[in-house]
């Protein structure tokens, strides 16, 4: 069995997502095998907070070169969060 750390991998840090965290959007790296479901639960787990909607993304990986080899990145998911209104935020955002 997953625990909420094994579902919520990471914070997204970037321009977009810290524009979204003023509208209570927050933007998180999941694992592959997780549903919304399991998402919204380790969300709520680990932060504390109500959670109103969730969208997933799956991202490949991009073909990169170094020379005449060629490899990929890591391919991975993304998740946004939707707080509720009434919820609190989540402070770990509020500092950046």
């Amino acid at each position: 069995m997953k625990t909420a750390y094994d579902i919520v991998l990471a914070p997204v840090i970037s321009e977009r997502s810290m524009d979204d965290a003023q509208k209570r959007k927050y933007t998180f790296k999941v694992a592959r095998d997780a549903n919304k479901t399991q998402v919204r639960n380790a969300v709520e787990e680990i932060f504390g907070v109500e959670v109103a909607k969730v969208n997933i993304m799956n991202y490949d990986g991009k073909v990169k070169r170094l020379g005449r080899n060629v490899g990929t990145t890591s391919a991975y998911r993304k998740a946004i969060v939707t707080l509720t209104d009434k919820s609190k935020e989540i402070e770990f955002f509020q500092g950046l």
